[in-house]
């Protein structure tokens, strides 16, 4: 079911789905193989789960706060959302698009960074203390991770999903 909001588009799946919501950046998994087979040689599909790869990038082109992916009941939901400014973000999709941008990131093989996420939310280098507070608080929620390998510089500090 597609519902359409004056400020979001909601989505919704019967069913509960094969990857945990928060990998579904990242994770694929067809529900039927023989299905997705047959329609990826038909050209109908390509089978390797980049749509919500391309939402999320789109999502940051556009300035978009971060979908809202949930599991309920014997149902999935996402919530695409309307344009909204980064003043007027809560801290929870302030969260969930730092940890989205992580993803994508790291699927892309690039760094997130304090200078990456302020571009993502087109934000000034005088807002680095603000972006890094942003960081502090995804990594307390348990969705990111300082990227040990860079070592305990801040100033060159580089982030991973919880999983990467």
């Amino acid at each position: 079911m597609v519902e359409i909001y004056d400020d979001r588009i909601e989505f919704a799946n019967p069913g509960d789905p094969i990857v945990p919501t928060e990998r579904f950046i990242d994770g694929y998994q067809s529900r039927n193989e023989r299905l997705a087979d047959i329609m990826r040689r038909v050209h109908i599909c390509e089978e390797k789960s980049s749509g919500i790869d391309k939402v999320i990038n789109s999502v940051e082109r556009y300035q978009l706060p971060a979908p809202k992916f949930s599991a309920t009941h014997k149902r999935t939901e996402v919530i695409v959302f309307g344009c909204k400014d980064f003043d007027a973000m809560d801290r929870e999709e302030r969260v969930r698009a730092a940890y989205q941008h992580c993803c994508l990131r790291y699927v892309m093989r690039q760094d997130m960074t304090n200078q990456s996420l302020r571009e993502r939310f087109h934000l000034p280098g005088s807002k680095s203390s603000l972006v890094s507070a942003i960081i502090n608080q995804t990594i307390e929620a348990g969705f990111i991770r300082l990227d040990a390998a860079v070592g305990a510089s801040k100033k060159f500090s580089r982030y991973l999903p919880f999983w990467g």
